[in-house]
Protein backbone atom coordinates (compact mmCIF):
# COMPACT_ATOMS: atom_id res chain seq x y z
CA UNK A 1 0.00 0.00 0.00
CA UNK A 2 1.32 3.43 -0.96
CA UNK A 3 1.98 5.56 2.17
CA UNK A 4 0.12 8.83 2.62
CA UNK A 5 2.11 12.02 2.00
CA UNK A 6 3.29 13.60 5.24
CA UNK A 7 1.12 16.70 4.81
CA UNK A 8 -2.03 14.63 4.23
CA UNK A 9 -1.15 12.39 7.19
CA UNK A 10 -0.75 15.40 9.49
CA UNK A 11 -4.08 16.78 8.25
CA UNK A 12 -5.77 13.44 8.99
CA UNK A 13 -4.33 13.40 12.50
CA UNK A 14 -5.51 16.93 13.22
CA UNK A 15 -8.97 16.15 11.80
CA UNK A 16 -9.30 13.04 13.97
CA UNK A 17 -8.12 14.96 17.02
CA UNK A 18 -10.68 17.66 16.30
CA UNK A 19 -13.43 15.08 15.99
CA UNK A 20 -12.42 13.39 19.25
CA UNK A 21 -12.37 16.75 21.01
CA UNK A 22 -15.86 17.62 19.80
CA UNK A 23 -17.27 14.19 20.66
CA UNK A 24 -15.74 14.52 24.15
CA UNK A 25 -18.90 16.41 25.10
CA UNK A 26 -21.01 13.34 24.35
CA UNK A 27 -21.62 10.15 26.34
CA UNK A 28 -21.15 7.52 23.66
CA UNK A 29 -22.95 4.73 25.54
CA UNK A 30 -25.96 7.03 25.83
CA UNK A 31 -25.75 8.14 22.18
CA UNK A 32 -25.87 4.50 21.06
CA UNK A 33 -29.37 4.16 22.59
CA UNK A 34 -30.80 6.66 20.10
CA UNK A 35 -32.60 8.99 22.52
CA UNK A 36 -34.71 11.81 21.05
CA UNK A 37 -37.34 14.33 22.14
CA UNK A 38 -39.75 11.39 22.31
CA UNK A 39 -37.65 9.51 24.87
CA UNK A 40 -39.32 9.97 28.27
CA UNK A 41 -36.29 8.44 30.00
CA UNK A 42 -34.67 11.78 29.15
CA UNK A 43 -37.35 14.45 28.68
CA UNK A 44 -41.00 15.11 29.48
CA UNK A 45 -43.64 14.13 26.95
CA UNK A 46 -45.98 16.78 25.62
CA UNK A 47 -49.51 17.08 26.99
CA UNK A 48 -50.94 15.16 24.02
CA UNK A 49 -48.55 12.24 24.58
CA UNK A 50 -48.04 9.60 27.23
CA UNK A 51 -44.93 7.72 28.34
CA UNK A 52 -45.01 4.00 27.55
CA UNK A 53 -41.89 1.89 28.07
CA UNK A 54 -39.60 4.87 27.67
CA UNK A 55 -41.24 6.36 24.57
CA UNK A 56 -43.69 9.24 24.18
CA UNK A 57 -46.72 7.89 22.29
CA UNK A 58 -49.77 9.75 21.01
CA UNK A 59 -52.83 10.02 23.20
CA UNK A 60 -56.30 9.73 21.76
CA UNK A 61 -58.14 13.08 21.57
CA UNK A 62 -60.66 12.06 24.26
CA UNK A 63 -57.76 11.53 26.70
CA UNK A 64 -56.96 15.25 26.58
CA UNK A 65 -58.30 17.71 29.19
CA UNK A 66 -61.61 19.23 28.13
CA UNK A 67 -60.60 22.74 29.20
CA UNK A 68 -59.32 25.01 26.44
CA UNK A 69 -60.34 27.14 23.51
CA UNK A 70 -61.42 26.09 20.02
CA UNK A 71 -58.73 25.65 17.36
CA UNK A 72 -58.95 25.24 13.60
CA UNK A 73 -57.09 22.68 11.51
CA UNK A 74 -55.97 23.01 7.90
CA UNK A 75 -58.63 20.46 6.90
CA UNK A 76 -61.37 22.83 8.01
CA UNK A 77 -62.07 20.83 11.18
CA UNK A 78 -62.71 22.68 14.44
CA UNK A 79 -61.32 20.97 17.56
CA UNK A 80 -62.52 21.65 21.10
CA UNK A 81 -58.98 22.15 22.41
CA UNK A 82 -55.40 22.60 21.19
CA UNK A 83 -54.50 19.31 22.91
CA UNK A 84 -57.12 17.42 20.91
CA UNK A 85 -55.84 18.85 17.65
CA UNK A 86 -52.22 18.00 18.54
CA UNK A 87 -53.29 14.48 19.50
CA UNK A 88 -55.04 14.10 16.14
CA UNK A 89 -51.95 15.52 14.41
CA UNK A 90 -49.60 13.29 16.40
CA UNK A 91 -51.39 10.12 15.32
CA UNK A 92 -51.29 11.14 11.67
CA UNK A 93 -47.72 12.46 11.78
CA UNK A 94 -48.77 15.66 10.04
CA UNK A 95 -49.18 19.37 10.69
CA UNK A 96 -52.75 20.61 11.09
CA UNK A 97 -52.87 23.80 13.17
CA UNK A 98 -54.06 26.98 11.41
CA UNK A 99 -55.31 29.32 14.11
CA UNK A 100 -57.03 29.59 17.47
CA UNK A 101 -60.82 29.73 17.21
CA UNK A 102 -63.46 28.20 15.00
CA UNK A 103 -62.76 27.47 11.34
CA UNK A 104 -65.68 29.78 10.53
CA UNK A 105 -63.29 32.70 11.07
CA UNK A 106 -61.73 31.90 7.66
CA UNK A 107 -58.20 32.97 8.69
CA UNK A 108 -55.24 31.50 6.83
CA UNK A 109 -51.57 31.12 7.68
CA UNK A 110 -49.66 29.11 5.09
CA UNK A 111 -45.89 28.82 4.65
CA UNK A 112 -44.51 28.87 1.09
CA UNK A 113 -41.07 29.36 -0.47
CA UNK A 114 -39.87 31.94 -2.97
CA UNK A 115 -39.34 31.19 -5.85
CA UNK A 116 -42.84 29.74 -6.17
CA UNK A 117 -41.65 26.51 -7.79
CA UNK A 118 -39.20 25.82 -4.91
CA UNK A 119 -39.96 22.71 -2.87
CA UNK A 120 -37.17 22.42 -0.29
CA UNK A 121 -34.98 25.53 -0.57
CA UNK A 122 -35.77 29.21 -0.80
CA UNK A 123 -36.86 32.41 0.92
CA UNK A 124 -39.60 31.85 3.51
CA UNK A 125 -42.96 33.54 2.97
CA UNK A 126 -46.35 33.37 4.64
CA UNK A 127 -49.75 33.64 2.96
CA UNK A 128 -52.12 35.52 5.25
CA UNK A 129 -55.69 36.78 4.86
CA UNK A 130 -54.81 38.98 1.93
CA UNK A 131 -53.44 38.43 -1.59
CA UNK A 132 -50.02 39.77 -0.66
CA UNK A 133 -47.50 37.43 0.93
CA UNK A 134 -45.24 38.45 3.78
CA UNK A 135 -41.63 37.45 4.25
CA UNK A 136 -40.22 36.04 7.48
CA UNK A 137 -37.55 38.35 8.88
CA UNK A 138 -33.94 37.28 8.98
CA UNK A 139 -33.59 38.86 12.40
CA UNK A 140 -34.04 36.20 15.08
CA UNK A 141 -34.08 33.46 12.42
CA UNK A 142 -32.62 30.31 14.02
CA UNK A 143 -32.53 26.57 13.43
CA UNK A 144 -35.61 26.24 15.67
CA UNK A 145 -37.80 28.29 13.30
CA UNK A 146 -36.17 26.68 10.24
CA UNK A 147 -36.95 23.18 11.50
CA UNK A 148 -40.58 24.15 12.06
CA UNK A 149 -40.88 25.59 8.54
CA UNK A 150 -39.38 22.48 6.95
CA UNK A 151 -41.64 20.16 8.93
CA UNK A 152 -44.63 22.20 7.76
CA UNK A 153 -43.42 21.89 4.16
CA UNK A 154 -43.31 18.11 4.47
CA UNK A 155 -39.67 17.48 5.47
CA UNK A 156 -39.90 15.75 8.88
CA UNK A 157 -36.15 15.85 9.59
CA UNK A 158 -36.17 19.66 9.52
CA UNK A 159 -33.58 22.02 8.05
CA UNK A 160 -30.01 21.48 6.91
CA UNK A 161 -29.05 25.11 6.48
CA UNK A 162 -30.39 28.50 7.58
CA UNK A 163 -29.48 31.78 5.93
CA UNK A 164 -30.76 35.32 5.53
CA UNK A 165 -30.83 37.44 2.36
CA UNK A 166 -30.72 41.18 1.78
CA UNK A 167 -34.20 42.51 1.09
CA UNK A 168 -32.85 45.08 -1.41
CA UNK A 169 -33.01 42.50 -4.20
CA UNK A 170 -36.68 41.73 -3.60
CA UNK A 171 -39.54 43.28 -5.56
CA UNK A 172 -41.98 43.04 -2.64
CA UNK A 173 -42.27 45.58 0.21
CA UNK A 174 -39.77 45.39 3.04
CA UNK A 175 -42.39 44.62 5.69
CA UNK A 176 -41.78 41.19 7.27
CA UNK A 177 -42.90 39.00 10.16
CA UNK A 178 -40.51 38.00 12.91
CA UNK A 179 -41.15 34.46 14.13
CA UNK A 180 -40.06 32.95 17.46
CA UNK A 181 -40.49 29.21 17.98
CA UNK A 182 -39.51 26.71 20.64
CA UNK A 183 -38.61 24.26 17.86
CA UNK A 184 -41.10 21.50 18.71
CA UNK A 185 -44.00 23.03 16.76
CA UNK A 186 -45.19 21.47 13.51
CA UNK A 187 -46.58 24.70 12.07
CA UNK A 188 -45.19 28.25 12.04
CA UNK A 189 -48.71 29.41 12.94
CA UNK A 190 -48.12 27.98 16.44
CA UNK A 191 -45.15 30.31 17.03
CA UNK A 192 -45.07 33.93 18.15
CA UNK A 193 -45.13 36.29 15.15
CA UNK A 194 -44.74 40.06 15.15
CA UNK A 195 -44.44 42.59 12.35
CA UNK A 196 -41.21 44.53 11.74
CA UNK A 197 -40.81 47.60 9.54
CA UNK A 198 -37.09 48.36 9.48
CA UNK A 199 -34.59 49.55 6.94
CA UNK A 200 -31.86 47.18 5.78
CA UNK A 201 -33.93 44.23 6.95
CA UNK A 202 -32.87 40.73 5.90
CA UNK A 203 -35.31 37.95 5.12
CA UNK A 204 -35.12 34.29 6.11
CA UNK A 205 -33.92 31.51 3.82
CA UNK A 206 -34.00 27.80 4.43
CA UNK A 207 -32.65 24.57 2.97
CA UNK A 208 -34.65 21.56 4.14
CA UNK A 209 -33.09 18.15 4.74
CA UNK A 210 -33.94 15.92 1.77
CA UNK A 211 -31.34 13.17 1.63
CA UNK A 212 -28.98 11.30 3.91
CA UNK A 213 -25.22 11.21 3.48
CA UNK A 214 -22.16 9.91 5.27
CA UNK A 215 -21.16 12.17 8.14
CA UNK A 216 -17.57 13.40 8.25
CA UNK A 217 -15.36 13.05 11.39
CA UNK A 218 -16.26 16.67 12.17
CA UNK A 219 -19.96 15.87 12.18
CA UNK A 220 -22.49 14.23 14.49
CA UNK A 221 -25.12 11.90 13.06
CA UNK A 222 -28.54 12.66 14.50
CA UNK A 223 -31.00 9.86 15.17
CA UNK A 224 -33.03 11.14 12.19
CA UNK A 225 -29.87 10.65 10.06
CA UNK A 226 -29.08 14.33 9.59
CA UNK A 227 -25.41 15.34 9.89
CA UNK A 228 -24.65 18.44 11.95
CA UNK A 229 -21.27 19.97 12.92
CA UNK A 230 -20.01 18.31 16.12
CA UNK A 231 -19.42 21.74 17.63
CA UNK A 232 -23.22 22.22 17.63
CA UNK A 233 -23.89 19.30 19.98
CA UNK A 234 -24.59 19.96 23.67
CA UNK A 235 -25.23 23.69 23.26
CA UNK A 236 -28.92 23.70 24.24
CA UNK A 237 -30.03 24.27 20.63
CA UNK A 238 -32.05 21.56 18.89
CA UNK A 239 -30.03 21.50 15.64
CA UNK A 240 -31.02 17.93 14.82
CA UNK A 241 -34.70 18.74 15.06
CA UNK A 242 -35.29 15.57 17.10
CA UNK A 243 -33.17 16.76 20.09
CA UNK A 244 -30.74 13.83 19.75
CA UNK A 245 -27.80 16.27 19.83
CA UNK A 246 -28.75 17.49 23.34
CA UNK A 247 -29.78 14.44 25.40
CA UNK A 248 -26.45 12.63 25.98
CA UNK A 249 -24.07 15.34 27.19
CA UNK A 250 -21.30 15.15 29.80
CA UNK A 251 -21.17 18.94 29.88
CA UNK A 252 -22.86 21.78 28.00
CA UNK A 253 -21.42 24.51 25.84
CA UNK A 254 -22.08 28.23 25.80
CA UNK A 255 -25.35 29.62 27.10
CA UNK A 256 -26.98 26.35 28.08
CA UNK A 257 -27.75 24.49 31.29
CA UNK A 258 -26.76 20.91 32.14
CA UNK A 259 -29.55 18.81 33.69
CA UNK A 260 -28.63 15.92 35.97
CA UNK A 261 -30.05 13.58 33.33
CA UNK A 262 -27.26 14.80 30.96
CA UNK A 263 -29.62 16.91 28.85
CA UNK A 264 -28.65 20.44 27.76
CA UNK A 265 -31.38 23.08 27.73
CA UNK A 266 -31.17 26.78 26.73
CA UNK A 267 -30.54 29.21 29.59
CA UNK A 268 -33.77 31.01 28.74
CA UNK A 269 -35.68 27.93 29.89
CA UNK A 270 -34.40 28.43 33.44
CA UNK A 271 -36.85 29.73 36.06
CA UNK A 272 -39.70 30.08 33.53
CA UNK A 273 -42.23 28.12 35.63
CA UNK A 274 -41.92 25.03 33.43
CA UNK A 275 -39.94 22.02 34.54
CA UNK A 276 -37.58 20.92 31.75
CA UNK A 277 -35.07 18.84 33.77
CA UNK A 278 -36.47 15.55 35.08
CA UNK A 279 -35.66 16.39 38.71
CA UNK A 280 -36.56 20.07 38.38
CA UNK A 281 -33.17 21.67 38.99
CA UNK A 282 -33.92 24.26 36.27
CA UNK A 283 -36.73 25.58 38.49
CA UNK A 284 -35.14 25.13 41.93
CA UNK A 285 -35.73 27.99 44.34
CA UNK A 286 -32.00 28.24 45.04
CA UNK A 287 -31.12 28.69 41.37
CA UNK A 288 -33.94 31.12 40.68
CA UNK A 289 -33.15 33.26 43.72
CA UNK A 290 -29.53 33.44 42.58
CA UNK A 291 -30.54 34.47 39.07
CA UNK A 292 -32.78 37.22 40.42
CA UNK A 293 -29.89 38.62 42.44
CA UNK A 294 -27.21 38.41 39.76
CA UNK A 295 -29.08 39.20 36.55
CA UNK A 296 -30.94 42.34 35.56
CA UNK A 297 -34.54 41.67 34.58
CA UNK A 298 -34.79 42.42 30.83
CA UNK A 299 -38.27 42.37 29.24
CA UNK A 300 -38.80 40.20 26.18
CA UNK A 301 -38.54 42.01 22.88
CA UNK A 302 -42.03 40.84 21.98
CA UNK A 303 -44.55 39.79 24.59
CA UNK A 304 -47.53 37.63 23.62
CA UNK A 305 -49.75 40.73 23.81
CA UNK A 306 -47.45 42.71 21.54
CA UNK A 307 -47.25 39.76 19.17
CA UNK A 308 -51.03 39.60 19.03
CA UNK A 309 -51.32 43.30 18.25
CA UNK A 310 -48.62 43.13 15.60
CA UNK A 311 -50.14 40.03 14.03
CA UNK A 312 -53.51 41.74 13.90
CA UNK A 313 -51.91 44.59 12.00
CA UNK A 314 -50.16 42.13 9.71
CA UNK A 315 -53.28 40.18 8.83
CA UNK A 316 -55.58 43.15 8.64
CA UNK A 317 -58.02 41.50 11.07
CA UNK A 318 -59.36 43.55 13.98
CA UNK A 319 -60.95 40.71 15.97
CA UNK A 320 -59.59 37.20 16.46
CA UNK A 321 -55.82 36.83 16.07
CA UNK A 322 -53.44 33.89 15.95
CA UNK A 323 -50.57 34.09 18.46
CA UNK A 324 -48.07 31.66 19.96
CA UNK A 325 -49.60 28.49 21.38
CA UNK A 326 -46.67 27.95 23.75
CA UNK A 327 -48.58 29.19 26.80
CA UNK A 328 -51.43 26.84 25.90
CA UNK A 329 -48.91 23.98 25.58
CA UNK A 330 -47.63 24.72 29.09
CA UNK A 331 -51.14 25.04 30.50
CA UNK A 332 -52.18 21.61 29.21
CA UNK A 333 -49.59 19.98 31.48
CA UNK A 334 -51.14 21.61 34.55
CA UNK A 335 -54.63 20.29 33.79
CA UNK A 336 -53.81 16.61 34.41
CA UNK A 337 -54.21 15.31 37.98
CA UNK A 338 -50.90 14.84 39.77
CA UNK A 339 -50.57 12.32 42.63
CA UNK A 340 -49.44 13.71 45.97
CA UNK A 341 -46.25 11.92 47.01
CA UNK A 342 -42.74 12.25 48.35
CA UNK A 343 -43.32 15.15 50.76
CA UNK A 344 -42.12 14.65 54.32
CA UNK A 345 -43.56 17.07 56.87
CA UNK A 346 -40.50 17.18 59.07
CA UNK A 347 -37.05 18.65 58.44
CA UNK A 348 -34.11 17.49 60.56
CA UNK A 349 -30.46 18.36 60.88
CA UNK A 350 -27.78 16.37 59.09
CA UNK A 351 -26.94 13.01 60.66
CA UNK A 352 -24.48 10.29 59.86
CA UNK A 353 -25.26 6.65 60.59
CA UNK A 354 -27.95 4.00 60.18
CA UNK A 355 -25.72 1.31 61.75
CA UNK A 356 -25.98 2.00 65.47
CA UNK A 357 -26.97 5.64 65.20
CA UNK A 358 -29.85 7.96 64.48
CA UNK A 359 -33.46 7.65 65.43
CA UNK A 360 -36.11 8.83 62.98
CA UNK A 361 -38.63 11.37 64.21
CA UNK A 362 -42.33 11.55 63.53
CA UNK A 363 -43.24 12.44 59.91
CA UNK A 364 -39.58 12.20 58.87
CA UNK A 365 -40.10 9.01 56.82
CA UNK A 366 -43.88 8.90 56.34
CA UNK A 367 -43.61 6.26 53.60
CA UNK A 368 -41.70 3.71 55.71
CA UNK A 369 -43.60 0.56 56.65
CA UNK A 370 -42.69 -2.54 58.64
CA UNK A 371 -43.45 -6.09 57.56
CA UNK A 372 -44.05 -8.78 60.16
CA UNK A 373 -44.05 -12.48 59.35
CA UNK A 374 -44.99 -15.65 61.12
CA UNK A 375 -42.89 -14.91 64.25
CA UNK A 376 -44.71 -11.62 64.85
CA UNK A 377 -41.57 -9.54 64.67
CA UNK A 378 -40.29 -7.14 62.05
CA UNK A 379 -38.64 -9.24 59.38
CA UNK A 380 -38.29 -6.60 56.65
CA UNK A 381 -39.03 -3.03 55.74
CA UNK A 382 -41.15 -1.74 52.92
CA UNK A 383 -42.24 1.52 51.34
CA UNK A 384 -45.77 2.82 50.78
CA UNK A 385 -46.39 4.02 47.19
CA UNK A 386 -50.09 4.94 47.42
CA UNK A 387 -53.52 3.32 47.39
CA UNK A 388 -53.24 -0.11 49.02
CA UNK A 389 -49.75 -0.81 47.64
CA UNK A 390 -46.36 -1.37 49.27
CA UNK A 391 -43.01 -2.12 47.63
CA UNK A 392 -40.48 -4.45 49.23
CA UNK A 393 -37.75 -6.93 48.31
CA UNK A 394 -38.74 -10.25 46.74
CA UNK A 395 -36.50 -12.15 49.15
CA UNK A 396 -38.59 -10.85 52.06
CA UNK A 397 -41.84 -12.53 51.07
CA UNK A 398 -43.40 -15.51 49.36
CA UNK A 399 -46.47 -15.23 47.16
CA UNK A 400 -48.07 -18.34 48.72
CA UNK A 401 -47.79 -16.95 52.27
CA UNK A 402 -49.73 -13.70 51.85
CA UNK A 403 -52.05 -14.65 54.74
CA UNK A 404 -49.24 -14.68 57.33
CA UNK A 405 -47.83 -11.22 56.69
CA UNK A 406 -48.89 -7.94 58.23
CA UNK A 407 -47.91 -4.44 57.15
CA UNK A 408 -47.57 -1.79 59.86
CA UNK A 409 -47.74 1.86 58.88
CA UNK A 410 -46.88 4.84 61.08
CA UNK A 411 -44.46 2.81 63.20
CA UNK A 412 -41.40 4.47 64.74
CA UNK A 413 -40.63 1.99 67.51
CA UNK A 414 -41.65 -1.65 67.46
CA UNK A 415 -41.80 -1.83 71.29
CA UNK A 416 -42.95 1.62 72.42
CA UNK A 417 -45.93 1.94 70.08
CA UNK A 418 -47.07 5.21 71.67
CA UNK A 419 -44.41 7.06 69.65
CA UNK A 420 -46.33 6.57 66.41
CA UNK A 421 -49.87 6.16 65.16
CA UNK A 422 -49.74 2.57 63.98
CA UNK A 423 -52.20 0.89 61.63
CA UNK A 424 -51.89 -2.84 60.88
CA UNK A 425 -53.00 -4.29 57.53
CA UNK A 426 -53.45 -7.86 56.44
CA UNK A 427 -52.48 -8.62 52.86
CA UNK A 428 -54.74 -9.34 49.96
CA UNK A 429 -51.96 -10.36 47.61
CA UNK A 430 -48.18 -10.75 47.30
CA UNK A 431 -46.74 -10.25 43.81
CA UNK A 432 -43.13 -11.37 43.45
CA UNK A 433 -41.37 -10.36 40.24
CA UNK A 434 -41.71 -13.25 37.83
CA UNK A 435 -37.98 -13.19 37.00
CA UNK A 436 -36.71 -13.00 40.57
CA UNK A 437 -33.64 -15.20 41.09
CA UNK A 438 -33.12 -16.14 44.74
CA UNK A 439 -29.51 -17.18 44.10
CA UNK A 440 -28.33 -14.00 42.40
CA UNK A 441 -30.93 -11.51 43.76
CA UNK A 442 -31.77 -10.41 40.23
CA UNK A 443 -35.14 -8.62 40.08
CA UNK A 444 -35.36 -8.56 43.87
CA UNK A 445 -38.65 -6.67 44.03
CA UNK A 446 -42.20 -7.47 45.17
CA UNK A 447 -45.53 -5.69 45.53
CA UNK A 448 -47.82 -6.13 48.53
CA UNK A 449 -51.49 -5.29 48.20
CA UNK A 450 -53.03 -4.49 51.58
CA UNK A 451 -56.61 -5.45 52.38
CA UNK A 452 -58.76 -2.31 52.29
CA UNK A 453 -61.18 -1.23 54.96
CA UNK A 454 -64.96 -1.61 54.78
CA UNK A 455 -65.12 1.38 52.42
CA UNK A 456 -62.79 -0.38 49.99
CA UNK A 457 -59.95 2.08 50.70
CA UNK A 458 -56.60 2.11 52.48
CA UNK A 459 -56.03 5.18 54.66
CA UNK A 460 -52.76 4.70 56.55
CA UNK A 461 -52.59 7.32 59.32
CA UNK A 462 -49.50 9.56 59.36
CA UNK A 463 -48.37 7.92 56.12
CA UNK A 464 -47.52 9.63 52.83
CA UNK A 465 -46.70 7.71 49.63
CA UNK A 466 -43.21 8.07 48.23
CA UNK A 467 -42.86 8.93 44.53
CA UNK A 468 -41.91 6.18 42.08
CA UNK A 469 -39.18 7.20 39.58
CA UNK A 470 -39.97 6.58 35.91
CA UNK A 471 -36.47 7.19 34.47
CA UNK A 472 -33.13 5.64 35.39
CA UNK A 473 -31.48 8.98 34.55
CA UNK A 474 -33.14 10.97 37.34
CA UNK A 475 -30.33 10.37 39.84
CA UNK A 476 -26.75 9.24 39.25
CA UNK A 477 -23.43 8.43 40.89
CA UNK A 478 -22.34 10.82 43.63
CA UNK A 479 -25.85 11.93 44.62
CA UNK A 480 -26.82 11.81 48.28
CA UNK A 481 -29.84 9.78 49.37
CA UNK A 482 -31.37 8.46 52.61
CA UNK A 483 -31.77 4.85 53.74
CA UNK A 484 -33.96 3.85 56.68
CA UNK A 485 -34.96 0.71 58.56
CA UNK A 486 -35.08 -1.36 61.74
CA UNK A 487 -32.00 -3.44 60.86
CA UNK A 488 -29.01 -4.39 63.01
CA UNK A 489 -26.56 -1.75 64.20
CA UNK A 490 -22.75 -1.76 63.89
CA UNK A 491 -22.49 -4.38 66.66
CA UNK A 492 -25.11 -6.57 64.94
CA UNK A 493 -27.58 -5.81 67.71
CA UNK A 494 -31.27 -5.74 66.80
CA UNK A 495 -32.80 -2.28 66.83
CA UNK A 496 -36.35 -1.43 67.79
CA UNK A 497 -36.40 2.22 66.76
CA UNK A 498 -36.50 3.31 63.10
CA UNK A 499 -33.01 4.49 62.11
CA UNK A 500 -31.70 6.32 59.05
CA UNK A 501 -28.50 7.63 57.45
CA UNK A 502 -27.09 9.43 54.41
CA UNK A 503 -25.49 7.34 51.67
CA UNK A 504 -24.18 8.12 48.18
CA UNK A 505 -24.96 6.47 44.86
CA UNK A 506 -21.85 4.82 43.38
CA UNK A 507 -20.94 4.51 39.71
CA UNK A 508 -18.58 1.54 39.86
CA UNK A 509 -20.85 -1.21 41.16
CA UNK A 510 -20.02 -3.59 38.31
CA UNK A 511 -16.30 -3.20 39.04
CA UNK A 512 -16.79 -3.99 42.73
CA UNK A 513 -19.10 -6.98 42.44
CA UNK A 514 -18.19 -8.06 38.89
CA UNK A 515 -20.30 -11.10 37.87
CA UNK A 516 -22.56 -10.67 40.92
CA UNK A 517 -23.84 -7.34 39.59
CA UNK A 518 -26.77 -7.31 37.15
CA UNK A 519 -28.95 -4.80 35.34
CA UNK A 520 -31.51 -3.42 37.79
CA UNK A 521 -29.07 -3.17 40.70
CA UNK A 522 -27.64 -0.02 42.27
CA UNK A 523 -24.77 0.41 44.75
CA UNK A 524 -24.88 3.00 47.51
CA UNK A 525 -22.92 3.69 50.67
CA UNK A 526 -19.90 5.67 51.84
CA UNK A 527 -16.25 5.22 50.87
CA UNK A 528 -15.27 4.31 54.42
CA UNK A 529 -18.24 2.02 55.00
CA UNK A 530 -19.42 4.07 57.98
CA UNK A 531 -23.02 4.19 56.73
CA UNK A 532 -24.73 1.11 55.38
CA UNK A 533 -27.94 -0.87 55.49
CA UNK A 534 -27.78 -4.16 57.34
CA UNK A 535 -29.71 -7.33 58.17
CA UNK A 536 -33.31 -6.45 58.94
CA UNK A 537 -33.30 -3.40 56.66
CA UNK A 538 -34.11 -5.58 53.64
CA UNK A 539 -37.04 -4.37 51.57
CA UNK A 540 -36.80 -0.88 53.03
CA UNK A 541 -36.38 2.28 50.97
CA UNK A 542 -33.41 4.24 49.76
CA UNK A 543 -34.96 7.60 48.92
CA UNK A 544 -33.36 10.30 46.75
CA UNK A 545 -34.70 13.85 46.61
CA UNK A 546 -35.16 16.21 43.68
CA UNK A 547 -34.43 19.94 43.72
CA UNK A 548 -37.79 20.63 45.41
CA UNK A 549 -37.06 18.08 48.16
CA UNK A 550 -39.59 15.59 46.78
CA UNK A 551 -38.61 12.02 47.65
CA UNK A 552 -38.35 9.15 45.12
CA UNK A 553 -37.78 5.53 46.13
CA UNK A 554 -34.64 5.05 44.08
CA UNK A 555 -33.67 1.74 45.68
CA UNK A 556 -34.93 -1.17 47.76
CA UNK A 557 -32.49 -2.73 50.23
CA UNK A 558 -31.45 -6.02 48.64
CA UNK A 559 -28.06 -7.49 49.59
CA UNK A 560 -24.43 -6.70 50.42
CA UNK A 561 -21.04 -7.96 51.58
CA UNK A 562 -21.72 -8.13 55.34
CA UNK A 563 -22.51 -4.66 56.76
CA UNK A 564 -20.41 -1.50 56.74
CA UNK A 565 -17.37 -3.08 55.06
CA UNK A 566 -15.13 -0.50 53.40
CA UNK A 567 -15.05 -0.90 49.63
CA UNK A 568 -18.22 -3.03 49.54
CA UNK A 569 -21.28 -0.79 49.49
CA UNK A 570 -24.83 -2.06 49.87
CA UNK A 571 -26.68 -3.27 46.78
CA UNK A 572 -30.20 -2.05 46.08
CA UNK A 573 -32.90 -2.92 43.57
CA UNK A 574 -33.08 0.07 41.20
CA UNK A 575 -36.79 0.89 41.22
CA UNK A 576 -36.76 3.05 38.06
CA UNK A 577 -36.03 -0.09 36.05
CA UNK A 578 -39.34 -1.55 37.25
CA UNK A 579 -41.66 1.44 36.74
CA UNK A 580 -43.71 -0.27 34.01
CA UNK A 581 -43.82 -3.51 35.99
CA UNK A 582 -45.18 -1.69 39.04
CA UNK A 583 -47.71 0.26 36.97
CA UNK A 584 -48.99 -2.94 35.36
CA UNK A 585 -50.39 -4.04 38.73
CA UNK A 586 -51.12 -0.78 40.55
CA UNK A 587 -52.36 1.17 37.53
CA UNK A 588 -50.27 3.96 36.02
CA UNK A 589 -52.54 6.65 37.42
CA UNK A 590 -51.39 5.73 40.94
CA UNK A 591 -47.66 6.20 40.37
CA UNK A 592 -47.37 8.49 37.36
CA UNK A 593 -45.96 11.94 38.15
CA UNK A 594 -45.73 13.15 34.56
CA UNK A 595 -46.27 12.07 30.98
CA UNK A 596 -49.50 10.15 31.51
Amino acid sequence: MKPLPALVFIFCLSLCAFGQKQHAYLIEECVSKGYTQNSCDKVFCQGWQRCVRGSCLCKLPYQCPKNGSLVCSNGGMTFRTYCQLKSYECQRNSNSFVHRGSCSLKETFQVVLDPENASSEGIVQVKLNQPQKKYICGEGWTIHEANVVCRELGFPEGADLIQSDDADNLTHPLQCLQATCRGIETSLAECTTSQLNQNNQKVAKVMCHTQHKECSPREFRCVNQKCIPSRKTCDGINDCGDLSDEVCCKVCRGKSFHCKSDVCIPNQYLCNNERDCLTGEDESSKLCEKRLKTEAVVPNQHSFTEAAENHTEATGEAGHVAVSMDEERKRIKTLYPQPYCGIANHTVTRRKRILGGNTAEKHEFPWQVAIKGERERISCGGVYIGGCWVLTAAHCVRASRAHVYKVFTGMLNSINVTKGTIVAYNLKKVIVHENYNSKTYENDIALLEMKPNDMGKCYPIDTVPVCVPWSKYMFKGGEQCKVSGWGYDADFTRQYALKWGYIYLMKNCSEIYKNRYFEGMECAGTHDGSVDSCKGDSGGPMVCFDSNNVGYVWGIVSWGENCGVKGFPGVYTKVANYFDWIGRYTGMSLIAQHNQ
